[in-house]
């Protein structure tokens, strides 16, 4: 990169932020360094172990490819596997909050990097969504255990709850809002508001538990498994009523890959890790551990509790709530009941994490963005004493909690993968186009054999996302569109670049 942008560059759509200004926000910034690598790391798993694992199994492996899930978990993971290294890369080099946004800015230019940084808010934003929801439905069994019921339209979004009304003979409620996710987000919103020293620690307590309950689920699990749930391991392909009523294709290979997609963004933890920079002690050196070490470790974990759950209970069996909280229905289709208790209350406490990384990254994304004059300097406050982005958190909290809570889950995940997965392809363009632009600068991690790793993963996270639902196609196109529409409208002439 460049130390000063020619005059000509200053108007265009493609300029790029010189290093210059990277290493000026780095001096300036507000945010306290207090993360090391094995925090961050934490912070990575936090995010991982949750979505896929305690949320999405149930959807994928009931929609998309049966018992097949676990080849579903391989195929995200490879396609994880190229982006994380190339992340890694650019995180050593520009050790800034950011992200993907941050190194688009000053690689390849603005309107490629507003263009990935409207599609990380949409990842974040609908990852901490999906997770409310998930959330809310393992708490919902915990309550139950304890003989307490809370109304069906207390617990639900409109659709769910008409869905559920029609399936128990019920009239369906005139009013129906998921209750639970709207008030859980307002709790994780006020321990960000809080400080991230104290969301950190309060996050590698809850990593600790959720890590147990995992390899509890896969010791003890094992023990009961039937081998006739995982015939056939691939099902025929055929074309089965989605959870929102429309007819879609589902098992065979392209259900394995399918299920691939809808399962994505529970990956998006390392992509968190990366957001953290501004407040790394040693980013250079402990931002490139970390994503790689959260994500190898979260992905055998997913691909062993996947084959556990499907050999547990048949994946045609995963109805109704079974969606919402798969593990513990596993258990529970076993008799095991103490250990549903277990799984139940270490999954309710632990998706509280993933969701505290999600809006985490989500504020540190506007942060940067608003340095860079591309958003309202409304997203750049920080508070004085407690030193975090608290405006932002809070309005990030308000629509987080308003669209869990009348929003179906499936919808969301798969908007959530959309972003995660055009992020990812961008990153590993943005990263080839400067080892070529710049083959000289110094990096603190390099990729390895970049000239075929950067290529597949563009590759693999595009495939993945044609074979997202239609209707998560449709809706993140739109997003793209009003995000280009607030660009022009607004960030193009507000921009900080606008003034060297």
């Amino acid at each position: 990169m460049e130390t000063r942008m020619k005059p000509s560059d200053t108007t265009s759509v493609w300029r790029r932020k010189p290093m210059y200004l990277y290493e000026q926000d780095m001096q300036k910034s507000e945010l306290k360094r207090v993360l090391g690598k094995w925090s961050l790391t934490a912070i990575g798993i936090g995010a991982i172990i949750g979505g896929g694992i305690f949320v999405l199994t149930g959807t994928a492996a009931h929609y998309h490819a049966g018992p097949a899930l676990a080849l579903s978990f391989v195929i995200a993971g490879i396609g994880c596997i190229f982006a994380a290294l190339c992340y890694a890369e650019f995180a050593a080099m520009l050790p800034v909050e950011g992200s993907a946004y941050a190194y688009a800015y000053g690689t390849i230019g603005e309107l490629f990097a507003w263009v990935i940084g409207w599609g990380l808010i949409l990842e974040y934003a609908m990852g901490a969504m999906t997770v409310a929801v998930s959330w809310s439905g393992y708490f919902n069994k915990l309550v139950h255990l304890f003989g307490i019921d809370i109304p069906y339209w207390l617990r639900n979004d409109p659709v769910s709850a008409a869905n559920f009304a029609r399936d128990n003979g019920l009239a369906e409620p005139g009013f129906a809002v998921n209750l639970p996710a709207f008030l859980i987000v307002w709790l994780v919103t006020a321990i960000l508001v809080r400080g991230i020293k104290e969301a950190a620690g309060a996050n590698n307590l809850i990593v600790i538990l959720k890590v147990a309950a995992v390899i509890f689920v896969i010791l003890v699990g094992i023990f009961y498994v039937n081998i006739e749930n995982w015939k056939p391991f691939i099902p025929e392909a055929r074309t089965i009523t989605g959870d929102n009523g429309s007819p879609h294709q589902a098992y065979g290979w392209s259900g394995v890959i399918s299920g691939a997609s809808a399962i994505f963004f529970a990956y998006i933890g390392f992509d968190a890790v990366s957001t953290q920079a501004g407040e790394a002690i040693n980013p250079r050196k402990d931002i490139p551990f970390a994503i790689v070490t959260s994500l190898l470790v979260c992905t055998v974990l997913y691909i062993l509790v996947s084959l556990v759950l499907t050999g547990m209970i048949n994946y045609n069996d995963i109805v109704g709530d079974a969606l919402k909280a798969p593990v513990a229905a596993a258990f529970d289709s076993v008799g095991q009941n103490w250990a549903v208790f277990i799984i139940t209350a270490a999954a309710t406490a632990g998706l509280i994490s993933v969701m505290l990384v999600m809006m985490l990254g989500q504020t540190r994304i506007f942060l940067g963005m608003a340095k860079d004059g591309l958003l309202p300097g409304f997203f750049r406050v920080i508070h004085p004493v407690l030193k975090t982005p608290y405006k932002s958190t809070v309005l990030v909290g308000l629509l987080v909690s308003i669209v869990a809570a009348f929003t179906p889950i499936s919808i969301l995940g798969d908007m959530c993968s959309f972003g995660t997965l055009f992020a990812f392809a961008m990153v590993c363009l943005a990263v080839l186009i400067l080892r070529r632009r710049d083959p000289n600068r110094e990096r603190p991690f390099k990729a390895p054999v970049l000239n075929i790793i950067a290529p597949l993963g563009i590759f693999t996270n595009f495939y993945l996302i044609i074979n997202l639902s239609e209707l998560a196609q449709l809706l993140a196109l739109g997003w793209l569109l009003v995000g280009l529409a607030v660009y022009f409208i607004y960030g193009r002439r507000n921009s900080k670049l606008n003034n060297l």
